[in-house]
């Protein structure tokens, strides 16, 4: 669901630390995240490239709600069938689980990685059957809900 037009502006405006009317170009991801869009690390920089040519590493207001308005800005992660059939890709035997062990590898070195850190914050959150198992259909459908 898009922001409305003041909570665009309160937003930008607690990552407009000095009150100039800038950002910097840095916290774009954080910011759109703050407002409800969920672009990729390498989103992010294709759009701070495309709206920040020069280089001046500093967004104003007008180029972030330019930003925020772009087609694809609120489109979902993902949805539980595609999550779902991503994770079948590693469930060779067509058990509907993956272990515990293959998400923490899948989460460090596939899209954008998590630290260990993160990882075992995640990892705690995610139940665990007594064979070191997750049904990846619960698993998916709780992540989303």
């Amino acid at each position: 669901m898009a922001a409305s037009d003041r909570e665009l502006k309160d937003a930008f405006n607690l990552y407009d630390r000095k009150g100039t009317g800038n950002i910097a170009a840095s916290s774009l991801g954080d910011l759109l995240r703050a407002v409800g869009q969920n672009p990729s690390e390498a989103e992010v920089q294709d759009l701070i490239a495309q709206h920040d040519p020069n280089g001046t590493t500093v967004l104003s207001f007008g180029t972030f709600t330019t930003i925020v308005g772009r087609t694809d800005g609120y489109k979902p992660a993902a949805t539980v069938p595609e999550m779902i059939e991503g994770f079948r890709a590693f469930d060779r035997e067509n058990t509907g689980v993956v272990s515990a062990s293959e998400l923490r590898h899948v989460l460090s070195t596939m899209g954008e990685t998590l630290s260990a850190t993160e990882i075992d914050a995640f990892m705690e959150t995610v139940q665990v059957d007594k064979d070191g198992n997750v049904n990846y259909e619960v698993f998916v459908r709780e992540l989303l809900a």
